[in-house]
């Protein structure tokens, strides 16, 4: 077939665009993959013990047994009894062997001021106790710390309890693979900045591998959701800190506060809480960070318990349904709803998704005509189920047709190209 645009003109063409590829290779690479836990759990910095994990999960499951059990919780809150029987099982094993996915230990809000001896001494012991339970196998597979904020009454403290704590780890051998670190009340760009040039400074200072220390940005200022310029900091500081920021975390309670909305009303479902979270959505589409949900502060204690959980497994379930993995959890007894609410959501979209998986598969036609990016987003939503142990690899593969690399391949086609062509040249170079 004959064409008439010349060699030159397509030449000119992709230079025109270089800039755009390389700005969409680096600045958009899509999600990684990787498993990204359901939730962080906050405990004060001196409350942190190896086995506090253990203590958690062992006091959710006799918050649960006091409701009747995780299956009658589940009804309870709302999901239904078919997959209430399905998921009880699920939330109990986790419950017993990994109750907390991530956690953070607190040197700010949930710690306070203590003085600079009461808190080098408490960063000290908790760095020692995440060494101990690495060691004993029991720590969670992410865990860190919340430093105090960058703005100028703490940034000294909170600068050097980061290198309290990073420098502890290096010298004990024990920095590990889910190391979190967050940064709260960012207000601008330049505090971003301040925290990555920290980490690259820490990891100059300990032979680390460049971008081996990344950071959490907590969304708690009106600041950091619209400027003084009248444009969105979030969507420059997504792409800031040289590829240090990992994910953008919600602090419902500061943000509505900052607002002027009144303490009965601040809640993670109030419409100008959900609008800063619709910003943060637009700001790291595409970038492959992580975002979190904020927490309820309403705890399923005493004899409005019931209440409670009914309403953590609600909001669980509304973030879960509105783009948000991730939430906080701020006591052992919300454990159990936001297992069963997490694992519930992902079977009750199970059925549909994997059957429209299988006529991807079998190149089949079904009743709904998906195209890629509704393929990514179904492959993306099992293979998410299949990490937090909602679904199992062994159902998915005889109902969609999938094992765990061709289903994390259709979540991330993109990342999963280039992993292809990085052992590609890796082989070439080796030959």
């Amino acid at each position: 077939m004959r064409t008439s645009l010349s060699t030159a003109a397509l030449a000119s063409i992709d230079e025109r665009l270089a800039e755009t590829d390389r700005l969409l290779a680096a600045a958009y690479p899509g999600d990684d993959g990787t498993r990204q836990p359901v939730h962080t759990v906050y405990v004060p910095g001196d409350a942190f013990t190896p086995g506090l994990a253990a203590v958690w999960g062992a006091a959710a499951l006799a918050s649960a047994a006091s409701a009747g059990g995780v299956e009658a919780l589940a009804v309870d809150v709302g999901v239904a009894p078919a997959v209430a029987a399905a998921v009880a099982p699920l939330v109990e094993r986790k419950l017993a062997i990994e109750p907390i996915e991530d956690l953070r230990i607190d040197f700010e809000d949930g710690y306070g001021a203590r003085g600079d001896e009461t808190e080098d001494a408490d960063v000290a012991r908790a760095a020692e106790h995440v060494v101990s339970a690495i060691d004993e196998g029991v720590a969670p597979p992410f865990i860190g710390i919340r430093v105090k904020s960058f703005e100028a009454a703490t940034r000294a403290r909170g600068i050097r309890s980061l290198d309290l704590f990073v420098t502890a780890l290096v010298d004990r051998g024990a920095l590990p693979d889910g190391l979190a670190l967050t940064l709260p009340k960012v207000s601008t760009l330049a505090q971003v900045e301040a925290m990555a040039d920290a980490l690259a400074a820490l990891e100059r200072v300990h032979g680390l591998p460049g971008g081996r220390l990344r950071f959490e940005v907590q969304v708690e200022t009106p600041q950091v959701v619209l400027g003084p310029d009248g444009l969105a900091p979030l969507a420059r500081i997504a792409h800031a800190g040289s590829g240090r920021v990992a994910g953008l975390h919600f602090g419902t309670y500061d943000y509505t506060a900052a607002l002027g909305i009144a303490a009965p009303h601040q809640s993670l479902e109030h419409p100008a809480a959900d609008h800063a979270k619709a910003v943060m959505q637009l700001a790291v589409a595409g970038t492959g960070i992580r975002l979190s949900d904020g927490s309820s502060n309403v705890l399923p204690i005493g004899d409005r318990a019931g209440e409670a959980w009914r309403r953590h497994a609600r909001l669980v379930r509304r973030s879960l349904e509105r783009g948000f993995a991730q939430g906080w959890d701020l006591h052992a007894a919300q454990l159990p709803t936001r297992f069963v609410a997490t694992y519930g959501y992902f079977r009750d979209g199970y059925p549909e998704a994997a059957a429209r998986l299988r006529h991807v598969h079998d190149r089949t036609a079904g009743a709904v005509l998906d195209e890629p990016a509704t393929v990514r987003a179904l492959a993306g939503f099992v293979h998410r189920g299949v990490q937090c142990g909602a679904l199992t690899p062994e159902e998915v593969a005889a109902d969609a047709g999938l094992d765990t690399a061709a289903l994390a391949g259709l979540a991330s086609p993109r990342r999963s190209a280039s992993r292809v062509r990085a052992t590609s040249a890796a082989d070439e170079e080796d030959a």
